[in-house]
């Protein structure tokens, strides 16, 4: 193990920027809705976000998965289905799609989510504070009372009555002392994505390639006739084309070709950068990854544009403003959630989100993926969000409490948003009523959540 030098950093006194009921940390999918919700009877509600804009991997390129379940009946609504209309108000959203392989594809401009995700938070009333960075906490015991964060102007401390992490990387509940896991029992992580996009695409000739021609274009799971009737869609296969420019010399990382057309004519995303072993958590690792993305997008376009139907004119037009992270860390909350309970389609007493995504997992190593469905959909419960021991602390995203397995269901965008506004909800009913987070009354949480449009099982 490396010997790292040590220097004693000398004590000092943090200026207190901010006092506030709700602070939440992260400004993706679960971060906006998750503000949104605290705010709504008027709590001070402050997000903070290290970028220059909001809205996470909805502005990388990728459609949203998950708002339907797997018997085409929608299952995130509430304010999460606010956000897409509030898009499709712009002609920056897509109906909800159903996909064989993806239950749903909600297709979003990126650039539109940035705008839309800000003007949403200010109608609700949210303070918005961006280029800062989570730096830190401030702990009483077992009570989480702050955040310290660093910009520009320094080391300054934001004090909140109820903090929600929305990082993604479980950072503030890491910092907070919650145990966190990360990868598979080897600590195997899933690989990484830097989208990218090209113009000049026929989506056109690549369908009707697709649906025309199925022994030579073979999609996974998708059936050839979709792409015959849909004019936006993702294309998740053409094995045998990848196998060919591999053997012709091209260095692919991945074995299925992954594109997803975008809003715009002609605009493809592609989904098919992968560089194994990248940890999230670490600024070298994670800049390893954005470096070797970047030098895999030759070969992918040249083989998009040499093998692909449809390709043949196409051009680079953008990239993704950071490369997409799908797994890092995970806390031990109060309730662990499992492969058997997706496959399971479990119940729980506490639900507060309802999600039908598949196991999806994309392999540590090499460029493999394997797919699991239950066949309907299955609840997440409030004590996945709630971690052990550490009070006043509630987590919302990808970094719940669940397995390395589990995470890989729970982890596409959908079903984050309606955490997001759990974790709103919950937030604000704690400061109202003086308790705990932990100590929230879950089935008055379920009404509100049913009250304001929120979707959960019949049993709940």
């Amino acid at each position: 193990m490396e010997n790292k030098t040590m220097i004693t950093e000398p004590a000092r006194s943090l200026p207190v920027r901010l006092k506030v009921d709700v602070l939440v940390v992260g400004g993706g999918p679960s971060g906006i809705i998750a503000a949104q919700a605290a705010a709504e009877d008027g709590l001070s509600v402050t997000l903070i976000d290290s970028r220059s804009f909001v809205g996470g991997n909805m502005t990388i390129g990728l459609p949203i998965l998950g708002f339907l379940g797997q018997k085409g009946n929608q299952i995130i609504k509430g304010i999460p289905q606010k956000f897409i209309d509030k898009l499709k108000e712009k002609n920056a959203a897509s109906e909800h799609r159903p996909c064989p392989l993806h239950m749903s594809l909600t297709l979003v401009e990126p650039e539109a989510v940035k705008t839309v995700g800000l003007q949403m938070l200010a109608d609700a009333g949210v303070n918005v504070l961006l280029y800062v960075f989570f730096a830190g906490v401030i702990m009483e015991g077992n009570h989480l009372k702050g955040v310290i964060i660093e910009s520009k102007s320094g080391r300054e401390v934001i004090l909140a009555k109820t903090i929600i992490d929305c990082t993604g990387d479980a950072d503030v509940a890491f910092r907070s002392g919650v145990v966190c896991e990360q990868g598979n029992e080897q600590g195997g992580v899933q690989p990484p994505t830097l989208m990218f996009c090209l113009g000049g695409v026929d989506t056109e000739k690549l369908r009707l390639s697709i649906s025309e021609e199925p022994r030579t274009y073979l999609t996974d799971f998708i059936p050839n006739e979709y792409f015959g009737q849909n004019n936006q869609f993702i294309v998740v296969g053409l094995r045998s084309l990848i196998q060919k420019a591999q053997n012709d010399g091209l260095s692919l990382p991945t074995e299925r070709t992954i594109v997803i057309t975008g809003l715009r004519e002609g605009e493809v995303w592609v989904n098919m950068t992968r560089v194994n072993g990248v940890d999230g958590t670490d600024p070298a690792s994670l800049s390893f990854g954005e470096m070797e993305g970047r030098r895999q997008i030759t070969d992918i376009q040249r083989y998009l544009i040499e093998y692909v139907p449809g390709f043949e004119n196409a051009y680079f037009t953008k990239m993704a403003p950071f490369i997409g992270i799908r797994e890092t860390r995970r806390i031990v909350g109060k309730y662990v959630m499992t492969a058997q309970d997706v496959l399971g389609c479990a119940r729980f007493d506490d639900a507060i989100a309802v999600a039908s995504y598949p196991l999806d997992l994309h392999h540590p190593q090499g460029g493999g993926c394997t797919l699991e469905w239950c066949g309907d959909c299955y609840d997440i419960p409030y004590r996945s969000l709630i971690p052990e021991k550490i009070e006043n602390l509630i987590v919302a995203g990808r970094c719940i409490s669940t397995t390395h397995e589990a995470m890989s269901a729970i982890r596409v965008m959908a079903p984050c948003m309606a955490m997001g506004e759990a974790a709103g909800r919950a937030a604000k009913m704690a400061i109202r009523k003086n308790i705990l987070p932990s100590q929230v009354n879950v089935a008055a949480l379920q009404a509100e959540l049913r009250e304001k449009g929120a979707y959960l099982n019949a049993k709940n």
